[in-house]
């Protein structure tokens, strides 16, 4: 298969993706839980299906307009997660007796506060560690292979992590530290992938000479031929085990396994489909370079 001949589509599936995050973003924004913003986070349990409104209602009637609740459905459908803006203790209290009186004592399943600041705290320090994560890899691939390999592996991570935000911004899922927990996790395991395509074609480039009029997609293309069973499989017996954890486990962590699922799949699409054809591209240009000067 032409991998590097055929890069450009190969692009063109996550571009739409992020495309359509873009617009999901310029219509409702994300949706970031209290842990980036501030507020309250509370999960309850009905006991029955139920509907949104009602349970709005309730906060809105208990502690007045300014807690703005967002209430959503989870789990079986009798579950639901509100989250509002902060509150004193004395209004806090209000609504959970509210919430135990409407719904049964063991209504409250969860509750979690962050003042508005710490959610700026851990905005900046997220960031922080996403940038420094990301530059020690291109910093470790560059010594270990050469600087056109470290910038396109940290071009395919920046194209997962954008991925993967879309995701959340079209599916609306609440972005929290989680999610951040998930991303650091899927930026090491798809660089693994990537460095093992890398690690082929620079034993394939060992006897490669332009001089003989070889091309270095072919190379790239043979290498990626001969690495994409292990990273299938090894992608494949990951997903196995995650997505097992996300339909049988709870909340907080289907929370960590969803995003992994998303990431899992998107670093091994670009570790074989974008990385290597695009630095196959950047090397071949460098080479024809040096040969219209001599």
């Amino acid at each position: 298969m032409k991998f590097t001949q055929n890069k450009t589509k190969f692009l063109i599936l996550p571009i739409l993706i992020v495309v359509v995050g873009i617009v999901m973003y310029a219509v409702r924004g994300f949706n970031f839980d209290t842990e980036f913003v501030g507020g309250i986070r509370m999960q309850i349990d009905v006991g029955s299906d139920f509907n949104n409104d009602d349970i709005r209602d309730l906060v809105i009637e208990t502690c007045g307009e300014v807690a703005a609740p967002v209430v959503q459905k989870i789990g079986d459908g009798t579950q639901a997660t509100i989250k509002m803006s902060e509150l004193d203790l004395e209004t806090k209290t209000a609504l959970d007796n509210a919430i135990k009186a409407k719904y049964g004592e063991e209504a409250i399943m969860s509750s979690n506060s962050a003042s508005a600041s710490f959610g700026i705290r851990v905005q900046q320090k997220a960031l922080i560690y996403t940038l420094i994560a990301l530059l020690c890899i291109l910093a470790y691939i560059a010594v270990r292979f050469e600087v056109k390999s470290a910038v396109m592996a940290v071009f395919a991570l920046a194209i997962n992590v954008l991925v993967m935000m879309a995701v959340y911004l079209i599916s609306y899922k609440p972005l929290n530290t989680t999610f951040i927990a998930a991303m650091l996790t899927v930026v090491g395991y798809s660089i693994n992938n990537t460095i093992v395509v890398f690690d082929r074609i620079r034993e394939n480039m060992r006897g490669f000479n332009s001089k003989r009029g070889e091309k270095v997609a072919d190379v790239v293309d043979r290498s990626i031929a001969e690495s994409m069973g292990r990273t299938i499989n090894t992608t494949i017996t990951t997903l196995i085990t995650i997505i097992l954890l996300y339909i049988l486990g709870v909340n907080s962590i289907k929370d960590f396994a969803f995003p992994l699922i998303v990431g899992v799949i998107a670093g091994a699409y670009t570790s074989i489909f974008i990385a290597s054809p695009y630095w196959a591209s950047w090397k071949q240009s460098e080479i024809d370079a040096k040969q219209v000067r001599k």
